[in-house]
């Protein structure tokens, strides 16, 4: 009450004063806070989610040896997170809208906070694998809800595109350091000081977010069976590329679960077809260049995340490096990725997406590729400088990718066609440490297991750039719904 009183009583006058404040007069409007206020609050969104994207694959083998987890149990460390990060992703921004940006991004927040502490805290690994899927599944309605701060807040349009491009760089700031963070906390603390680490973000961010306006609630549906539907069908995919890389691809429960993705796919189609405002809609999928985008969104993913998975597996386990040397390892591929993403949107300006989209998979082909020439002996500098075109390769082709299908899409249906890219990219990181977890698992077959699995980069890259060259008009044609 006292702050009301002081934002609508009339200020007390001197008796000299004749000025008088009338009946009908209104309380003055309260000062609108600063737009880089709200890009304060939403880089730290953004940012930690990104981080904890990379952070934690560094520190898995000191988890395994803690809490005494199998290869499965890391995988689901990793998958966790990723698996509800992209089966929210579609319904979140709808969710923010219905709520209102900032309350949602603050229910985010205070969430991932949360799940955070319980994350390092936790006492064995069935509670951090479930605080992870929380940490997910916040970070899922903080990425709409940022974004939407951004827009509310910044008027002007030259203003706002450069606080988008800012929020961006955090997150490819956040990638690069994330190995190099995890290594650091892990080496000299524990791996739990990971988790922790969000802690004092989540205060800092809650914070700013205070001084932030209420956003306006909208009019929005929520599709709760196709929610549930994704949800369903990615976690028993999920479950079953793990399940079948440890315990063999015949079992019931395997078997069980590919059904059960299967079916609940199934039901997610029928539903988005006969809603009148359905989550996806299904024309989206008639075009030619979004299916392109995201074949090759798909691919960059599971070629970027799992090499970061693979290689942080085997500088500890196989090389016997510290995890503080293993972050250091992949400076040289993650320092590059902000550079080499102006790059990227520079060709596209000039070429069009198609071209630094196409080279951008090649480079990585060629990384890939050379993967397959690492043994045990191998010097250690030479799988360091492999992963170099990797990165190079990804950072060069996602900004082109975005611009292309974006600009294929009617404005409207832009934030519907930004998740859906956004989740298959995750549904590539999420199946990729699945799939080449179970490739890794036997120590005894570790490396035939890495090369296995670069050997489907290899072939997964090359069909996508193929088909980005093959199919992908050279400039995009905004006509083209």
């Amino acid at each position: 009450m006292a702050l009301l009183d002081r934002t609508a009583r009339p200020a007390r006058t001197a008796p000299t004063t004749r000025t008088t404040t009338t009946a009908g007069t209104e309380p003055p409007a309260p000062r609108r806070v600063s737009p880089n206020t709200v890009l304060a609050a939403a880089l730290l969104a953004f940012f930690v989610i990104s981080l904890d994207g990379s952070v934690v694959n560094v520190a898995l083998p000191a988890i395994s040896s803690s809490l005494r987890g199998s290869m499965a149990d890391l995988q689901w460390i990793v998958d966790g997170y990723t698996l509800m990060f992209a089966a929210f992703m579609l319904s979140a921004g709808t969710l923010s809208d219905r709520i209102g940006a900032s309350r949602a991004y603050a229910v985010g927040l205070a969430s991932f906070t949360v799940a955070s502490m319980a994350c390092g805290l936790a006492p064995e690994l069935g509670t951090l694998i479930v605080a992870r899927m929380v940490q997910g599944g916040a970070a899922a309605l903080m990425v709409p809800a940022s974004l939407a701060l951004i827009r509310q807040n910044y008027d002007d349009p030259a203003k706002r595109a450069r606080a988008i491009a800012i929020w961006t760089a955090a997150g490819a700031v956040a990638v690069a350091v994330g190995p190099v963070v995890g290594g650091m906390l892990t080496s000299g603390l524990s791996w739990r000081a990971v988790f922790y680490l969000n802690l004092p973000v989540g205060v800092i961010g809650l914070g700013l977010l205070s001084r932030i306006p209420r956003s306006t609630r909208r009019q929005a549906p929520v599709d709760l069976p196709g929610q549930t539907s994704v949800v369903v069908s990615l976690a028993a995919l999920t479950y079953a590329v793990i399940e079948g890389g440890r315990g063999g691809w015949g079992t019931a429960s395997v078997l069980g679960t590919l059904l059960l993705a299967a079916v609940s796919m199934a039901f997610f189609v029928i539903t988005q077809a006969r809603r009148k405002q359905p989550m996806v809609p299904l024309s989206l999928f008639k075009s030619r260049t979004v299916l392109v985008c995201l074949a090759a969104g798909f691919t960059i993913n599971a070629v970027f995340y799992g090499a970061i998975f693979l290689l942080g597996m085997y500088f500890q386990q196989v090389r016997g490096a510290s995890p503080v040397s293993t972050g250091a390892m992949f400076i040289p591929m993650c320092a590059l990725i902000a550079v080499i993403n102006m790059a990227g949107v520079k060709l596209a300006a000039r070429k069009g997406a198609r071209v630094p989209m196409t080279l951008g998979q090649l480079v990585m082909v060629a990384g890939s590729l050379l993967m397959l020439t690492v043994t045990p002996s191998t010097p250690i500098l030479i799988p360091v400088l492999l992963l170099v075109p990797i990165g190079l390769g990804g950072g060069l082709a996602v900004p082109s990718l975005t611009a292309a299908l974006l600009e294929n899409i009617d404005a409207e249906r832009a934030g519907t066609a930004a998740a859906v890219l956004n989740t298959g990219r995750q549904v590539g990181s999420c199946l990729a440490v699945a799939a080449f977890g179970a490739l890794i698992a036997d120590r005894a077959t570790f490396m035939n297991g890495m090369t296995t699995s670069f050997v489907i980069c290899t072939v997964m890259l090359l069909a996508t750039a193929v088909t980005t060259g093959l199919l992908l008009p050279r400039m995009v044609n905004r006509s083209a719904k």
